[in-house]
């Protein structure tokens, strides 16, 4: 039966209904009860509502020119659209990215026993009458950043924040989230908020910095080391504070999150010039400063293709004038260079540092550096290298590194006061990582330690990680 045939049949019915029923509320309740009532089979009822679910041209046509009116009367600079790419929108002028980091892993420590021969100062092996086992964030933290960019009067402006949460708890002192771990109930982890800062440039200009960042000197040593992503030397692992070492004091100084004014240069041929002003420094280890004169640091990068090597090559340098509370000064220094090529599935780094009155620890920059002696400041000079290699198979990656740093005397002062002083701290790591999805790595690692001092004392640990981490 045709769908005409099916209607004309089904007149009589839908006479006689509507003549003892409530009114019907269309065409569609009046194919439901004639189906209901067998006059329509499936087949044909469901024909039916398909013919009359379309509109008509006429109204499409109406459908179509309120939609354009709709549309024009809209303000397009008041919409919210999604980002072309990463996880943010666009709202009106203005472009809002999310990016952040979450990861934990489970240490397991296996310290020096402790005698009168395994005491270094500024050692990074750890030395213990027991092992410690504990669930910690690697050499980062976990980290959510927010960054809104504009283009306006011809300038790309923006603005990032940077918010740095562990998962352990801090015992809060001098160096706030830095400060130790407290593993005990009802204790909270820290916010280290690393960064606060403002750029404005152009792509023929350059681009200015003001606020809190990354610093220049050192900073592609801990960008391309593999710990970065993994946990390296642990360090106190019985309280975990807020991160591992990684590769810090083993092979670079921490280049750290610091105040500064800063200018990059356009890139040229792949060739790209970084220079700044920065909040100057006081030592945690040296006499009391006042320092009348900002720091100093600049980088200059090289990114290129040799036929089928991929390159990034760098140097980097830094250098403050320290003045001593009643009198005295000293300037302290440093610089670096390093390099990682690219060749099919192998990646590997090599860096090199040499510095006077820098240190080569863990507290900081300056520190463990400049000493006081007698009414003046010695410096104590370091250096320190690390090499690795990285190779990429699907998802699977393998890898291993190497690395020291190395301390002087500052004196024969020096030497007297401080005999187990740190001579070289050393490492071996090596990393099984598996891809599970494009944000979530997992990451098993090996990492052997050791601490010589200039006396001759030796401090050597052992320490298995397996967790991992997402970045999004």
């Amino acid at each position: 039966m045709t769908i005409r045939k099916a209607l004309c049949a089904s007149v009589a019915l839908a006479t006689m209904a509507i003549a003892t029923t409530p009114a019907y509320a269309g065409t569609a309740e009046l194919l439901k009860r004639l189906h209901e009532k067998g006059i329509l089979s499936d087949e044909e009822y469901a024909e039916l509502l398909a013919e009359e679910a379309k509109p008509s041209p006429a109204a499409a046509a109406a459908a179509g020119d309120t939609m354009t009116r709709a549309s024009e009367a809209i303000d397009s600079s008041r919409m919210v659209r999604m980002t072309d790419s990463g996880i943010g929108l666009e709202v009106g002028p203005a472009t809002i990215t999310f990016a952040g980091s979450v990861n934990g892993f489970y240490v397991h420590d296996n310290p020096a026993t402790p005698t009168a021969r395994t005491a270094v100062t500024g050692g990074i092996a750890s030395v213990g009458a027991n092992n410690s086992s504990a669930i910690r964030n690697g050499l980062l933290p976990g980290f959510l950043k927010v960054s809104v960019a504009a283009k306006q009067s011809g300038w790309d402006v923006g603005a990032t924040f940077g918010m740095y949460p562990g998962i352990n708890s801090t015992a809060w002192g001098a160096l706030g989230a830095n400060n130790g771990g407290q593993p005990t109930a009802l204790a909270t982890a820290g916010i280290d908020f690393r960064q606060t800062f403002m750029t404005f440039g152009k792509p023929d200009v350059g681009t200015f910095k003001i606020g809190r960042d990354i610093g220049l000197f050192g900073s592609e040593a801990i960008l391309n080391d593999i710990t970065l992503l993994s946990s390296g030397t642990p360090g106190n692992n019985v309280a975990p504070g807020n991160t591992t070492l990684g590769r810090i004091g083993v092979g670079y100084i921490y280049t750290d999150f610091q105040p500064q004014i800063t200018y990059t240069s356009p890139s040229f041929s792949g060739l790209q010039a970084s220079v700044g002003v920065f909040q100057p420094l006081s030592s945690l280890t040296g006499p009391a400063e006042s320092n009348s004169a900002p720091g100093f640091q600049g980088k200059v990068t090289y990114d290129g293709k040799f036929g089928d090597v991929a390159a990034r090559l760098w140097v980097s340098g830094i250098t403050q004038k320290h003045d001593i509370v009643g009198g005295g000064s000293f300037t302290g220094s440093g610089l670096d260079v390093g390099g990682k090529l690219t060749v099919g599935p192998v990646t590997a780094t090599g860096y090199y540092y040499t510095a006077s009155g820098l240190g080569t620890t863990v507290l900081g920059l300056f520190d463990t550096g400049p000493r006081q002696v007698g009414a003046g400041v010695a410096k104590r000079d370091s250096s320190g290298f690390y090499g690795q290699a990285m190779a990429t198979f699907g998802k699977v990656s393998i890898g291993g590194s190497y690395g020291e740093s190395h301390l002087d005397y500052a004196s024969t002062a020096d030497r007297v006061a401080n005999p187990n002083l740190l001579d070289v701290n050393s490492s071996y790591v090596g990393q099984l990582r598996y891809g599970l999805t494009a944000w979530v790595t997992l990451i098993g690692e090996y990492v052997h330690s050791k601490a010589v001092a200039h006396s001759g004392n030796t401090a050597q640990s052992d320490a298995l990680a397996v967790g991992g981490i997402l970045f999004f």
